[in-house]
């Protein structure tokens, strides 16, 4: 409480006082800044500028007047703040990129979507547009209403008319004190179609309103991503809409890819948008990219990024849609003054706030309208009656000393009032001939016609909102008549952006050696050899390692490894470090929770986890299981038990098979089993298999492979001998027998490193246990009987080398292939069936085995 001493010193508690003073400046500044009104989308300052606009004359049809001069005249009579926020203001209103519909016609620099101010008032020229003049249309007839400017020496209105929906066709910005608004502009012909809904059905719904709306239109153009974020903000008033920018992929000159912008988000700026993008150029993010240039001129935005040779084009556009305001979020926020209060607001909402404005205009205006018409049909029926009674009102006048006493005369004489008996004097003589008192008469007529009509507007409300749909209906086709939309909606929603969509899709050699190290190298990096040739050396190996696993996959392909412990784990091809030809790579337990005894035996690849595909396991001791693919969908980087074994033995080798499918095992000692994948029942993780192939001694499995008759069985030994056998060779047996013979071994080759299924346009790659590769195209390779020894395939470099690991890649045509040499005739004698195919058919009974 104040307080007043007897120095004359005023005694305040500060803390109310700072109170006070804070809350008058925050509504201050919410009510009189900062947030635009419901009713005709304005803040005050937009408003002023555009009444002043009208006032001057300055309609679209007149001529430009220096912006310095409206900027004045503003400030003078009812802004009375600094120049430079009235004249951001009027920029801002006149600028296409940054308005949907603009209410100001330019003449002059105006700022640019780079960011570059606009010239300065003095050089400016400007006058209000077509759309502009709608804001105030009928402000003359006391259609809103007035109050007194900041010194009370004249009046401004505290609303503009506003026939043209100004806040949801051009949006609106600001930042109050303890709140902001942000508001999308939209579509003219759209909002006019779910106004006139709204009309017919008060009831509408914010999903049938959106078949009208469907969604922001921004000035700038680009993509809206998904339409959750529409249906957040019209729904509730607050919503994430994701934009993206509009490209093309084309090839330049130089025969490179460039990615060319057309459009960008809403309120980016270009400039610093390209000199962000060639910051990460430089920086060496986005290494793809080779050059940035702003090919943009009067006829539209051309943002060029051309890439690097061999670059993947959707890689660069993730990265550049992650890192840069290509892609960007308007958060939209729907705050806007309802009675002088700040209130949020749905769609429904500000199309309800909005008719209810226009309805109240067009009242406002019918009743100024009738009251005028009335005013005058009552004039003109005292100049009917004076002429009607002409020769008498003559006689009067002229006998009367003043027109005050002609007046009194003629009311009391023939009834009138004050304003017929002024009006009867102040008639020229020129209108008493026959046709100017014709056209009194049809005036008369007409006003009462008008004044009929506005009296049954004034009394059926559901006329008055006719009039109100049918004055917006009519404003697309008189504004803009050849709008279009500009901002396109793409209906799936944008997910969240992973890895591998920075990554590019290409094939890649994976390597893994025996002690556990991997890396991924690109297949090009191969280069095709004759049979026999010497290779490369693609690995550079520790003492002791040698290469364990090579396989061809995609860096989109999941990539699963099977360890020798029964355990499986998965990671996408990506995620294997990429080294160079000569690099040792990276340890597989830095990628993968592997246990310390652990081993790598099996990888298989795939593109996704599928219910009708199974991956069937085969163990070093013979024993085969059968497990859905989708049972591994939670493995990933921290594995999951896919087989349980029995002491001593490990898991060999997997594969995918699906329902109908036949599966080949191959032992080390040269014998093959062909059966049907059905005779193996799907089982569970936690299963042990049961028996696929009777084992004779110590003969092991080498591989297992899928059986498909347009490929063929290719072996290699571990001395480089190797031959193909077609798949048809083999007959189907029961699971659990010893199969048939497949390769005749003996002093040359003791046992078989590998097998794989391939065609004419496989080459294979073969890896020896000193780190030597070497690429042979599979057609140079014989094909031969079961019981054939093979040619020679790989020549090795060192003295005791020996083959440790196959894989299979495309066939590369561009080193030519040496003629083979005529295998030996004695290699291609074959047994008889009798001795080939063995009489013991034991299976044994699946329930023993699992």
């Amino acid at each position: 409480m104040e307080e007043v001493n007897e120095n004359r010193t005023i005694v305040v508690d500060v803390a109310k006082e700072m109170r006070t003073s804070y809350l008058n400046y925050a509504m201050s500044v919410i009510v009189s800044r900062a947030l635009p009104d419901v009713r005709d989308g304005l803040k005050p300052v937009h408003r002023r500028i555009l009444f002043d606009m009208y006032e001057m004359g300055l309609r679209a049809n007149s001529s430009y007047k220096k912006c310095a001069r409206i900027v004045g005249d503003v400030l003078g009579k009812y802004h009375p703040h600094g120049d430079a926020s009235v004249y951001d203001a009027l920029v801002r209103l006149a600028q296409d990129f940054s308005l949907r519909y603009p209410v100001v016609n330019p003449q002059g620099n105006f700022g640019s979507i780079d960011g570059d101010p606009a010239a300065a008032m003095r050089y400016t020229e400007a006058k209000m547009s077509r759309i502009g003049e709608e804001m105030l249309q009928d402000i003359q007839k006391d259609t809103v209403d007035f109050g007194p400017n900041y010194d009370d020496s004249m009046t401004e209105p505290l609303v503009l008319p506003a026939s043209f929906p100004f806040l949801l066709a051009n949006g609106s910005s600001g930042i109050a004190v303890g709140m902001a608004t942000n508001m999308a502009p939209h579509n003219l012909q759209e909002i006019c179609d779910a106004i006139c809904a709204v009309i017919d059905n008060p009831d509408i719904t914010i999903d049938e309103l959106m078949e009208h709306i469907k969604g922001p239109d921004f000035p700038s153009g680009g993509i809206i991503c998904g339409v959750q974020g529409i249906k957040d903000a019209f729904t509730t008033g607050r919503g994430k809409i994701v934009m993206r920018s509009v490209y093309e992929i084309e090839e330049s000159d130089r025969g490179h890819d460039q990615i060319v912008f057309t459009e960008i988000p809403y309120q980016v700026n270009k400039a610093d948008l390209v000199k962000k993008i060639d910051d990460l150029r430089k920086d060496g993010a986005i290494p793809m990219i080779s050059v940035v240039r702003d090919e943009s001129d009067r006829n539209g935005i051309r943002v060029v990024v051309e890439l690097k040779m061999g670059s993947e084009p959707m890689v660069v556009l993730n990265q550049l849609f992650s890192r840069t305001a290509l892609q960007s979020n308007f958060n939209v926020n729907n705050l806007a003054l309802v009675k002088g209060r700040p209130q949020l607001l749905t769609l429904k909402e500000m199309l309800l706030y909005y008719i209810e404005h226009r309805t109240e205009v067009v009242v406002r205006r019918t009743k100024y309208d009738l009251r005028k018409a009335q005013e005058r049909a009552h004039i003109l029926r005292g100049l009917k009656i004076g002429l009607d009674n002409i020769d008498e009102v003559i006689k009067i006048i002229k006998e009367s000393d003043d027109n005050t006493i002609a007046a009194n005369r003629l009311v009391q004489r023939f009834g009138l009032d004050d304003v017929q008996a002024q009006a009867i004097i102040d008639m020229k003589l020129g209108r008493l001939s026959h046709l100017e008192t014709s056209k009194i008469l049809d005036e008369l007529g007409e006003l009462e016609q008008k004044i009929a009509y506005y009296q049954e507007l004034l009394g059926d409300d559901q006329k008055i909102l006719d009039v109100v749909k049918s004055e917006v209906r009519s404003l697309p086709s008189s504004l803009v008549p050849k709008d279009r939309r500009l901002t396109n909606i793409v209906r799936e929603e944008l997910g969240q952006a992973t890895d591998e969509d920075f990554i590019k899709e290409e094939s890649v050699v994976v390597l893994i050696s025996n002690k556990g190290f991997a890396k991924r190298i690109p297949v090009e990096e191969y280069d095709a050899h004759g049979r026999a040739g010497k290779g490369t050396r693609t690995t550079k190996l520790q003492d002791g390692d040698f290469v364990d696993h090579m396989f061809v996959a995609s860096t989109h392909e999941y990539v699963m490894f099977v360890s020798n412990a029964g355990k499986a784990y998965y990671i996408k091809g990506f995620q294997i470090p990429e080294a160079t030809k000569t690099a040792k790579g990276t340890s597989i337990k830095n990628i993968l929770q592997l246990e310390t005894t652990e081993k790598i035996t099996s990888i298989i690849t795939f593109k996704e986890f599928s219910e009708d595909k199974y991956l069937m396991m085969a163990t070093r001791q013979g024993v085969v299981k059968k497990v859905a693919l989708s049972n591994f969908v939670n493995a990933k980087v921290r594995g999951i038990r896919a087989l349980f074994l029995d002491e001593g033995d490990e898991l060999l080798s997997c594969d995918l098979i699906e329902e109908g499918e036949e599966v080949m095992l191959i032992t080390k000692n040269g014998r093959g089993l062909r059966f049907r994948q059905d005779d193996v029942r799907a089982m569970g993780r936690a299963s042990r298999g049961v028996r696929g192939i009777r084992l004779i001694g110590n003969d092991q499995v080498a591989g297992l492979l899928k059986v498909d008759n347009s490929r063929r069985i290719l072996m290699i030994t571990e001395n480089g001998q190797g031959k193909q056998v077609t798949f048809d060779s083999f007959n189907v047996h029961g699971r659990g027998t010893q199969g048939q013979k497949i390769f005749r071994l003996g002093t040359k080759a003791t046992f078989i490193v590998g097998v794989l299924s391939v065609n004419d346009e496989n080459d294979v790659v073969c890896v020896t246990m000193m780190g030597q590769t070497l690429r042979v195209h599979c057609d140079a390779i014989s094909v031969q009987g079961r019981n054939a020894a093979g040619v020679r395939v790989v020549s090795m470099k060192w003295k005791n080398d020996s083959i440790v690991a196959i894989a299979s890649t495309e066939k590369d045509e561009e080193e030519e292939v040496e003629i083979p040499e005529a295998p030996n005739p004695e290699d291609e004698v074959l047994m008889d069936d009798s001795a080939d195919e063995e009489s013991e058919e034991d299976v044994i009974d699946d329930s023993d085995n699992e």
